[in-house]
């Protein structure tokens, strides 16, 4: 069993991007008055939550009832709605058209849990976390 100390310890991750992406995530993260770190950390947590793709074997159909025969998923046809032939669309254009109300969606989130005493903010401690006994039956468990 993992001691308090081991679940709490911090580890670097390192990535590499486009100094242009960087340059975009920075002027963002100062926007919502946030770390790079922080910014970076949110956003990976952020897309987990909306993009976890479930274990399935190749012959199952995907979540959404849709298989490969099928025509795709909803998010495949958002990526298509979202191109045309005449025009190309990089990668941020699309991941940004594709992702656009994910900030929105997270506040609203946010502000809806932090009013149901589910989820608290703490400036001092520098984030979000559940609130004590937010998830604890009637006999206090």
């Amino acid at each position: 069993m993992a001691s308090d100390g081991a679940e709490t310890e911090r580890k670097t991750v390192m990535t590499y991007v486009p100094a242009y992406q960087k340059e975009r995530w920075k002027t963002h993260a100062e926007e919502l008055g946030m770390s790079q770190s922080e910014f970076v950390r949110t956003m990976v947590q952020a897309g987990r939550r909306d993009f976890e793709i479930p274990d399935r074997t190749p012959d199952e159909p995907d979540s959404d009832g849709a298989d490969e025969n099928s025509g795709g998923s909803e998010f495949e046809s958002r990526v298509l709605d979202a191109l045309s032939p005449a025009d190309h669309r990089s990668w941020d254009e699309l991941l940004d058209t594709l992702t656009d109300d994910i900030e929105d969606r997270l506040d609203e989130t946010l502000q809806d849990l932090q009013a149901s005493n589910r989820v608290q903010y703490s400036g001092r401690h520098g984030g979000y976390a559940l609130a004590p006994g937010a998830f604890e039956d009637d006999d206090g468990r």
